[in-house]
C-alpha cells in the first residue's frame, strides 16, 4: 500500500523544526487489441493451430513428453469460490470449497481464518478502534458499515461445523472483533494430510475508505473470503515450534497468507467488467441478466478484483529479457479515458527495471484498476497481480499518477512473491518498496528523493521489525515503516554502493521468494553479498529505533595578539547524540571567507577540536552536503560565534538551511 504524499505538511514540518494451473502461462498470440471495448475482454488467447506430426521413426524412436510446469511455491492451499454480487444492496454471496494442506510435523485439530470484512462490522471493532475509522486522508461515512456472515462449514462428507466456530482474539482480547475465528475439527490432520471444508457466507460491503468496498457502482473486493491463516513449521521466520501465525486485523496491519491455487467464479450484472488476479479461463457466460467471469491463478497468496459498468478497457502484451510474456490490462475511469499511455508506460518502465534489478516478473497478467472519483478508498492498493491507482478526481494529475503505479507494482516483488509476514514485519515491504520505488521514479523520471525532508518526518524513530500494531497510530507507522525504513536501506546504499545494494536486494530476492522470510534472512543476504558483520548496525537501526544526530555544542574564537600579529584561538566541540556514522563532515567557515573541514570517526560522547588561525570561527556546519541519510535533527547541525545567544543562533541558522533545502526540492 502506498501512503499519501506530504507535499503540504512538508512546508508545514519543515517550519515546525526549522523555526521550531499448470498452463498459466498466456502468450501474445492474438493480443487483443489496445482499447477493445468488448463486454468480455479477458478472453484467453486462442492457440495457434497444431501443426501435423512427422511419420514415426524406423527405429521407433519415442515422442519425448513435455515437462509440466514446476510450481514455483508449495501451494499450501486451493480453493475454489463462487461469488455472486447484489449491486442494489451491495452484497456478495459466496461459496467456496477450501483445502489445506498440513505442511507440518504434529497433528491439527482446530484451524482458523481470517474472516477481514468484519473489521467494518461496528465501531467497536479492534481496527475501528485503533485507526478511529480512518485509513490515510479516506474516513468511514456514518452507517457505512460492513460485515462476513458465514451460514455454513461442512467437511466433503457432509458433516455440519458451524455451531463450532469460535472467534478468537489473540492480541487484544477485544470480544466485540470477530476477524479471526476457529474451527475444531471431529479429528486432527495428520502431517501432509490434506482436509477440505465447504463454506458459504455473505458479505455486505461498506463504503470503501480502507481497501474493500463499494463506490456508487464501482466494487472492490479485496480481502473478500474466508481465508486460512498461515501454519508455520519450525524454522519459518526464525520460530522454534510449529503452530498457527493467529492475528486480528489492526488499524495498521495488512496481510499474511501461504501460496497456492485460486479459481473463482465472479459472478455481476451484464453490464459490468471484471478485473482479477490471475487470468480468466473461458469466455464468461450470461443468464438472465447476469455474467459470469472465470479466472484461474496459482502461486499466490490472495485473490482481489474490482467490477464495474464503467471501465474503459485496454491491454497490451508486453515481455523483455526478463519478462517472458505479460499483459498489461488496464481498467480506466472514463475521466481519464485519455491517460491511458501514461499508465501503461510507467508500467512497462517499473516491470523492465524491477525484473532487471531483482529478477523475472513470472505471472501472465498484470492489471491495473482506477478507482471511480470518490473511490480513493480503494486506490493505491497491491494484490497479487493487480494493483490500484488513485482514484480518477483529477483529470490531469502530475506525476503521483506514475508513483503510486511504480510503488505497486514493487510490490508485487515483496509482498507479492517473497510474501514477508505484513502482521509482525511490515517494512520488509513497505520499506523495501518504497526504497525501490525511490530507484524508479529518480531513473525514469528525474524525481530524486529528498532525503534531509524525508528525515524530517521521523521525529519519534522506532525499531523497524515491530508488530504492525505496536506503533502509536498510522501517521507513527507511516514515518518508521515507509519512511525510516527506506531510509534506513538508502543508507545501506550509501555504505556499500549502490551496484552492490542491487546486488544485495537481488541475491535477497532470489534466496526468498515465496519462502516468507523474516529480518535476520534480509540481514544475511546483506552479509553474504558484502562479506561485511552488520549486527552492529542492525541493532542500532533496525532492531533499534535509533537515527544518527550530531550536534555541534560549543563555537568559542578567543583572540589574541603575539608579537604584534593578531590571530585566534578557536574551540569547537561536537556531540554524538544518536546512533553511529564513521565519517562525520564537519565544516568551518571563518570571516575571512575561508574553511576548513574535518572528518570525525563518530567514536565516542563528543570531540573537541582546537587549533589557531588568523581568523575568527564564522560559524559551524555538520554535514554540509547532507550526505548522512538518517540524520533528522538538522536543527543542531549548525552554530554561529556572531551572536551571542547560542540557542537563538542555532535556530536562525538551521531555519536558513532548512529553508534552503526545502527550496531546493520545490525545484526538483
Amino acid at each position: 500500500m502506498i501512503m499519501k504524499s506530504k507535499v503540504f505538511t512538508t512546508w508545514l514540518s519543515l517550519f515546525a523544526i526549522a523555526l521550531l494451473s499448470a498452463a498459466a502461462v498466456i502468450f501474445f498470440h492474438n493480443s487483443a487489441p489496445a482499447g477493445q471495448q468488448d463486454a468480455f475482454v479477458n478472453k484467453p488467447v486462442k492457440p495457434e493451430k497444431a501443426k501435423e506430426s512427422p511419420p514415426p521413426k524406423e527405429n521407433n524412436e519415442q515422442p519425448i513428453e513435455p515437462k509440466k510446469p514446476v510450481p514455483l511455491s508449495r501451494r499450501i492451499v486451493e480453493y475454489h469460490i463462487n461469488v455472486q454480487l447484489d449491486a442494489g444492496s451491495q452484497t456478495l454471496s459466496g461459496s467456496q470449497a477450501m483445502t489445506w494442506t498440513h505442511p507440518g510435523h504434529y497433528p491439527v485439530q482446530d484451524l482458523y481464518f481470517h474472516l477481514y470484512p468484519n473489521a467494518f462490522e461496528s465501531k467497536n471493532t479492534t481496527f475501528m478502534k485503533e485507526s478511529g475509522g480512518k485509513l490515510r486522508s479516506d474516513k468511514m461515512q456514518d452507517g457505512s458499515f460492513g460485515n462476513m456472515r458465514i451460514t455454513s462449514i461442512q467437511t466433503a462428507d457432509g458433516q455440519e461445523l458451524i455451531s463450532r466456530m469460535t472467534y478468537v482474539q489473540p492480541d487484544d482480547g477485544n470480544p466485540n472483533d470477530h476477524t479471526l475465528m476457529k474451527i475444531r475439527l471431529d479429528r486432527p490432520v495428520q502431517p501432509g494430510e490434506k482436509v477440505t471444508l465447504l463454506f458459504k457466507y455473505t458479505v455486505q460491503l461498506p463504503k470503501v475508505f480502507a481497501r474493500m468496498g463499494y463506490s456508487g457502482d464501482f466494487v472492490m473486493a479485496g480481502q473478500w473470503f474466508p481465508k486460512i491463516a498461515v501454519y508455520e513449521t519450525a524454522g519459518t521466520r526464525n520460530r522454534k515450534d510449529e503452530g498457527w501465525n493467529l492475528h486480528q486485523y489492526h488499524g495498521n496491519s495488512e496481510f499474511y497468507a501461504d501460496f497456492g491455487i485460486y479459481s473463482v467464479a465472479v459472478t455481476v450484472p451484464d453490464t459490468y467488467l471484471v478485473a482479477a488476479t490471475g487470468f480468466p479461463t473461458q469466455p464468461p457466460t450470461a443468464r438472465n441478466g447476469m455474467k459470469t467471469f472465470r479466472f484461474y491463478a496459482d502461486d499466490v497468496h490472495d485473490f482481489a478484483w474490482a467490477a464495474s459498468p464503467h471501465f474503459i478497457y485496454a491491454e497490451q502484451p508486453f515481455s523483455t529479457a526478463n519478462i517472458p510474456g505479460v499483459r498489461i490490462k488496464l481498467y480506466l475511469d472514463p475521466k481519464q479515458k485519455d491517460l491511458q499511455d501514461r499508465y501503461f508506460t510507467a508500467a512497462k518502465k517499473a516491470l523492465t527495471d524491477y525484473s532487471k534489478w531483482y529478477g523475472e516478473y513470472p505471472y501472465s497478467t498484470l492489471s491495473i484498476v482506477v478507482p471511480p472519483p470518490g473511490g480513493n478508498g480503494a486506490g493505491g492498493m497491491e494484490y497479487p497481480t493487480l494493483i490500484t491507482a488513485w482514484d480518477a478526481s483529477d483529470s490531469s494529475p502530475d506525476t503521483e499518477l506514475e508513483r503510486v503505479l511504480v510503488h505497486e507494482i514493487g510490490h508485487q516483488y515483496w509482498y507479492g512473491m517473497v510474501a514477508s509476514n505484513e502482521f509482525e514485519e511490515p517494512w520488509l515491504d513497505e520499506g523495501l518498496t518504497s526504497y525501490a520505488e525511490g530507484k524508479v521514479m529518480e531513473k525514469e523520471y528525474g524525481a530524486q528523493s529528498n532525503l534531509p525532508v524525508e528525515a524530517s518526518y521521523v521525529t519519534d524513530p522506532s525499531a523497524l521489525n515491530l508488530n504492525a500494531w505496536q506503533y502509536a497510530n498510522g501517521d507513527h507507522y507511516a514515518d518508521n515503516v515507509y519512511i525510516r525504513a527506506k531510509l534506513v536501506l538508502t543508507d545501506i546504499e550509501r555504505r556499500i554502493g549502490s551496484k552492490q545494494m542491487e546486488n544485495v536486494l537481488r541475491t535477497y530476492f532470489q534466496q526468498w521468494k515465496f519462502k516468507h522470510p523474516t529480518t535476520s534472512d534480509f540481514e544475511q543476504s546483506l552479509e553474504q553479498v558484502t562479506r561485511q558483520n552488520w549486527d552492529d548496525y542492525f541493532q542500532h537501526f533496525v532492531y533499534g529505533g535509533n537515527m544518527i544526530d550530531y550536534s555541534v555544542d560549543a563555537v568559542r574564537s578567543v583572540r589574541i595578539r603575539e608579537n604584534g600579529i593578531t590571530s585566534y584561538n578557536n574551540t569547537v566541540i561536537i556531540s554524538k547524540r544518536g546512533g553511529p556514522y564513521n565519517t562525520v563532515p564537519i565544516l568551518i567557515h571563518f570571516s575571512d571567507g575561508s574553511s576548513l573541514k574535518k572528518i570525525w570517526d563518530g567514536s565516542g560522547p563528543h570531540m573537541q577540536y582546537q587549533f589557531k588561525t588568523p581568523a575568527p570561527i564564522d560559524w559551524v556546519m555538520i554535514d554540509p552536503n547532507y550526505s548522512m541519510v538518517l540524520e533528522n535533527k538538522h536543527i543542531n547541525n549548525f552554530m554561529k560565534t556572531t551572536v551571542s545567544e547560542p540557542v537563538q543562533v542555532r535556530w536562525n541558522m538551521g531555519a536558513a538551511k532548512a529553508l534552503e533545502t526545502l527550496l531546493g526540492w520545490i525545484a526538483w
